[in-house]
């Protein structure tokens, strides 16, 4: 499976939009999570059959096509909130108004 972000960008991305309760780059940082974690589980499981194999295979050749399609999905959100697409830290003005937002939901 071709992999464009890295397990710590996913958690960095997942962990800033948890903080700053932005949740659309987290629901999509958490799918991916769980894509990979269902590719390596049909990577991994017991092939007793050559239907077992067909099986795991089909699971996995479909992951690994949706999986292509979320990561360019994260791309374009985190490109249209403005993030640092080199650090992939969320854009200070993107935090302020998330806090602002919070803080007047309080009052």
């Amino acid at each position: 499976m071709n992999i464009r972000f890295s397990n710590e960008i996913i958690t960095s991305i997942l962990q800033q939009s948890l903080v700053y309760t932005c949740s659309c780059p987290a629901q999509v940082c958490k799918a991916i999570n769980e894509q990979r974690a269902l590719f390596n589980y049909q990577k991994q499981c017991l092939n007793l059959t050559d239907t077992d194999k067909a099986v795991h295979q089909a699971i996995a050749d479909t992951v690994e096509k949706t999986h292509a399609q979320l990561e360019q999905c994260l791309e374009d959100v985190l490109r249209l909130e403005g993030w640092d697409m080199d650090t992939y830290q969320m854009p200070e003005t993107m935090q302020k108004r998330l806090i602002s937002e919070f803080e007047d939901s309080l009052k």
